[in-house]
């Protein structure tokens, strides 16, 4: 909690840099097409590009302008074509959109105001404006719909407009699995201040021992599922996992195509040769399901996922990330778009956890076993909307964040969701499985 002046203008400090660093981000994904690539609808799952761009501006307007400020509305007219729960994204181009060059005028208006409040706004008045998590809720809305944009130029056809230079080099050998030992650890946070509502209470949580491979699945490992004829067996994929692979006629990862004896990837505008030591990204609950039957395992629960991540047997406390309490480092994580594409397994021997678990925070988000509910004694935080209307069976949670997550978006404790069929996001996963009697006596 802000308790004085000096806390109070460092943290206006914080929060001007963090909306500027976030606006160069989403300028880059916008500005680097033109305007009628801006104005097409490159994927039905997807909105077009300049839909994004007004709508970070909208939720801004609405929730730092107008509710915490308290001003007159900027452009009240356009609140509804900007609602993501009355406009399904197929629709989204068949809105009157703002034309880019209004919608960049508008953002560059609602910012002016956002920065004239920023320097008079109390940060203890009220629950909504503590710590500023208003701002930081913005600032992770804009990031969260960076990485959805940057989701839509792999979605994109033409030539490659992105560039980014390519991720490390493995630093270390990274295989096999973790044991990590039965007993309590604690979920999610009180006390991270930009913490979301799905992240909250911190509660105990009891579990058996088990283990976790050490690094996510590899494309090399996952082709391997792929010659076994993975794709082709019902035996490895649940009910309606196999009743989705036949429907949509799924026999690889998205973007993957055959190129002689292996497999190209295409990203970006780019086509690549498969890397064998890079995580596998673009495949979908039911495939990640299925690799981990294959190969006599499962998905971790996502408390398992977390204690993996978090828990330190040497203090048994949480830490907020693998490798402490300190933000994310371009050595410790591949995030924030600093690359275009997943490091090798490896690359990141300064992340790991305590328990010696590799490349858990950035490079692809991880599918768990676990549908999206909210936490014991969940109360919803600032709107039902965020989390709330998402609860029951239907979202899948994923982890971790991936190359293009920022890193006000992801900790340890930072819960992602969709659908079961989805891979056009950055989606991977690594299993686990329960441990044997004997592992678990060690």
């Amino acid at each position: 909690m802000v308790t004085d002046r000096g806390d109070a203008e460092g943290l206006r400090s914080r929060i001007a840099a963090e909306l500027a660093r976030t606006r160069a981000r989403t300028a880059l994904l916008t500005e680097a097409v033109d305007d009628s690539e801006l104005m097409r609808q490159h994927s039905p799952l997807m909105s077009p590009l300049v839909w994004d761009l007004a709508h970070v501006g909208n939720q801004e307007e609405l929730w730092l302008v107008r509710d915490v400020g308290g001003r007159e509305p900027v452009r009240c007219d356009i609140d509804e074509l900007y609602d993501a729960f009355k406009q399904p994204r197929r629709d989204r181009p068949s809105l009157p959109l703002l034309p880019p060059a209004e919608a960049r005028t508008y953002l560059a208006t609602v910012r002016e105001k956002v920065h004239d409040l920023l320097d008079r706004v109390a940060f203890d008045s009220r629950r909504l404006v503590v710590d500023g998590f208003a701002f930081g809720m913005i600032v992770q809305h804009e990031q969260q719909h960076d990485e959805t944009m940057l989701a839509t130029h792999q979605l994109r056809v033409g030539p490659a407009v992105l560039h980014a230079p390519a991720p490390p080099e493995p630093a270390s050998r990274v295989a096999g699995e973790v044991l990590v030992p039965a007993g309590p650890f604690v979920m999610g946070t009180d006390t991270d201040p930009w913490a979301l509502d799905n992240e909250r209470p911190a509660h105990r949580v009891e579990l058996p021992a088990y283990v976790i491979d050490a690094a996510p699945v590899t494309n090399g490992a996952y082709r391997e599922f792929i010659a076994d004829g993975g794709y082709d067996d019902p035996r490895w994929w649940s009910e309606v996992g196999w009743r989705h692979r036949q429907q949509a006629g799924l026999n690889a990862p998205m973007h993957w195509r055959p190129d002689g004896d292996g497999w190209a990837y295409h990203r970006f505008g780019r086509w690549d040769r498969v890397r064998d030591d890079e995580p596998v990204v673009h495949v979908c609950f039911h495939e990640a399901q299925a690799y981990a039957t294959w190969a006599g395992k499962r998905l971790p629960t996502e408390a398992e996922w977390e204690k993996a991540a978090r828990w330190d047997p040497a203090t048994e406390r949480s830490r907020r990330y693998p490798w402490g309490d300190e933000e994310p480092t371009p050595a410790r994580a591949n995030l924030g778009q600093r690359h275009l594409w997943p490091a090798p397994v490896g690359a990141y021997p300064a992340g790991a956890s305590p328990l010696g678990v590799h490349q858990l925070i950035g490079d692809v988000w991880e599918w768990t076993a676990t549908p999206l509910r909210g936490y014991p004694g969940f109360a919803a935080f600032p709107y039902r909307e965020y989390s709330e209307v998402f609860f029951g069976g239907d979202y899948q949670v994923l982890r971790g964040g991936s190359f293009g997550t920022d890193r006000a978006a992801c900790r340890g404790t930072f819960r992602n969701w969709d659908y079961p069929i989805r891979r056009q996001i950055f989606s991977g996963f690594r299993c686990a499985r329960d441990a044997s009697r004997e592992e678990a006596l060690r």
